[in-house]
């Protein structure tokens, strides 16, 4: 029987009353639960999940909705003090805060006089509306909201460009400004490779291995992974690696790059030939043989990192970074396992997977695949667990297990499933124990299998540094006492697998051609763009409290905008109240 409760003008954001969820979720007696704001958005997966009821009609977007499936009447009561008690922690929480919480723009920039970016993680219908308020403030944007239309996003970034601001995101999930990090990031050292990319946990892949290596970071600046289609046209990335080439203590700068158009590439690779220092690049999908002039072209992002740690040092650039490293463990193995199912919080990482595996197997180019799938065939699989197809109305992976350990199992089932590859991703933003939470299920699959005279093999990758919150080594003695077979990085991880099931990915040693001269450009970078990457960031953070803590854990400064949908969601005041403001 489903149990409807509304707590009128009762607002928490989404990932708090998704973490609520989960802990109802797990109480005796419960079938199924969702807690959410009433919004219409929200409303629609109430019924998409078979949760909806009359009741919720009358909910406006600054209430609390909860619908609970249950045929014990008195488990509500348990629940509504479940409720009670997370309400009062909060409120607990929030009266110790160091930072200024406000309620308006006026009192944020009030607050924070300095403030020169602002971090948006409301829900996607209003995340535009609060960027052009951001904009019209002269603050840069960083948009980690999702669900915001491409063409709202052509139009900030175009605003943003005419006044000399950025706009990093929509869907922006990492930045690291100055040694500070924003949204999804690991804490790395800070030194003399700047980096650009349209892609999140590929950013963090390639700072985590700089950082092993003995490198540093000046910036790393997410542009949302559209910018490099062809409606956007690289609008924050030309500027961005603009803003580097004129940073004086930038001397490397990366790019990393999912699938980009390939009118959009040869526009940012003609900018790179044009600048006085060594970029290496990865476009994500390709597979370069050659580097050129000064681009140095990287096929893994492990080979983006090293090449980038070799130019910032010196030394000179190898051919191949990217050979197996390690002795390959012994499988003992049935006939018909012969398949490696990849199961990752980075679609980024994710994305090298299925390039890697296909390259493997020889498969051709394929972007045909299932949505959330990356690559499905021959039984192969490879899914990105942050698709928004799986986090509708739940939350992203890096923060919560539940959806990974339901893949693990779909996995297991299948007979062909020989090897199962996931990563684990530290910093700021992401689970506190990922290795403790995800334990018990490989565990239990690990047994059953034995049980039924089999071995499942898991394989994986820990991305993260000795400076995140989290305490990384007990993350890896975590994961190797429960017989996880552990790499360095995610492309030694993805060969690895491969390699035990006697598949290797061929790589040619790549040499330096001289290409095409091109003339040296002419930079003329904003002063906002150039104060924002010579100064610590000063943030008014627009959303998600969570967010703050690394900000200002790390040297930068804080004011938390405690937003709440204007006209209490209602779309047409919300509209009218938007001209006349």
């Amino acid at each position: 029987m489903l149990h409807t409760i509304i707590k009128e003008n009762s607002y928490q954001d989404s990932v708090n009353l998704m973490l609520l969820t989960n802990k109802i979720s797990t109480m005796e007696g419960i079938n199924k639960v969702q807690v959410m704001m009433g919004t219409p958005a929200n409303k629609d997966i109430f019924k998409s999940s078979g949760l909806y009821t009359e009741e919720l009609e009358k909910a406006a977007a600054n209430d609390m909705c909860l619908v609970v499936d249950t045929d014990q009447e008195e488990k509500i009561q348990e629940v509504l003090d479940e409720i009670d008690d997370y309400l009062n922690n909060q409120a607990i929480s929030s009266s110790k805060e160091e930072f200024e919480t406000v309620r308006t723009w006026d009192k944020a920039l009030k607050a924070l006089p300095s403030a020169n970016i602002a971090l948006i993680s409301t829900p996607g219908q209003y995340a535009a509306e609060e960027a052009d308020r951001a904009l019209d403030n002269d603050l840069h944007v960083l948009i980690f909201s999702d669900n915001v239309s491409i063409e709202d996003e052509r139009r900030l970034k175009e605003k943003a460009h005419d006044k000399g601001l950025l706009v990093m995101g929509p869907d922006c999930g990492t930045e690291i400004l100055s040694g500070v990090p924003l949204a999804f990031a690991n804490v790395v050292k800070q030194g003399n490779i700047g980096l650009v990319g349209a892609s999140g946990t590929g950013i963090q892949e390639v700072t985590v291995q700089i950082d092993r290596l003995g490198g540093g970071v000046t910036h790393a600046i997410g542009t949302g992974g559209r910018d490099l289609s062809d409606k956007i046209g690289a609008i924050t990335m030309i500027d961005a690696i603009k803003g580097l080439e004129a940073h004086k203590q930038t001397e490397v700068i990366g790019i990393v790059s999912k699938p980009p158009a390939k009118e959009v590439r040869d526009q940012v690779v003609e900018l790179l030939q044009s600048l006085s220092k060594p970029v290496v690049a990865i476009f994500l999908g390709e597979e370069p043989h050659n580097h050129e002039g000064n681009i140095y072209y990287a096929n893994t992002l492990e080979e983006t990192a090293a090449i980038a740690v070799d130019l910032a040092k010196g030394n000179p650039v190898k051919g191949n970074y990217n050979k197996l490293v390690g002795e390959v463990p012994a499988v003992e193995l049935k006939p018909e396992q012969k398949t490696i199912k990849g199961l990752y919080s980075g679609g980024t990482l994710g994305y090298e997977a299925a390039t890697l595996i296909s390259r493997g197997l020889g498969l051709g180019k394929d972007d045909s695949h299932e949505e959330g799938y990356l690559l499905k065939a021959n039984g192969y699989e490879v899914a990105d667990l942050g698709d928004d197809i799986y986090t509708q109305g739940k939350p992203h992976p890096m923060i919560d297990p539940d959806t990974r350990i339901k893949f693990f199992q779909k996995a297991a089932e299948d007979e062909s499933t020989a090897i199962i590859l996931f990563d684990v991703v530290l910093g700021y933003g992401s689970h506190d124990d990922m290795a403790g939470a995800l334990i018990p299920a490989i565990q239990k699959i690990q047994s059953n299998a034995r049980e039924n005279g089999k071995n499942i093999y898991f394989v994986a990758t820990v991305c993260g540094t000795e400076q995140d919150p989290q305490n990384i080594q007990e993350q890896k003695s975590k994961l190797e006492q429960a017989g996880v077979i552990l790499r360095g990085s995610n492309n030694q991880a993805i060969r690895t697998a491969l390699a035990m099931l006697d598949i290797q990915i061929e790589e040619k040693d790549k040499e330096l051609v001289s290409g095409k001269a091109a003339a040296k450009a002419e930079i003329n970078v904003s002063s906002a763009i150039e104060k924002l990457l010579n100064e610590k960031p000063n943030v008014v953070n627009v959303g998600l409290k969570k967010f703050v803590s690394a900000i200002t854990e790390n040297g930068g400064r804080a004011v938390q905008f405690d937003w709440r949908p204007v006209a209490g969601g209602n779309e047409r005041m919300r509209k009218v109240l938007s001209v006349l403001r």
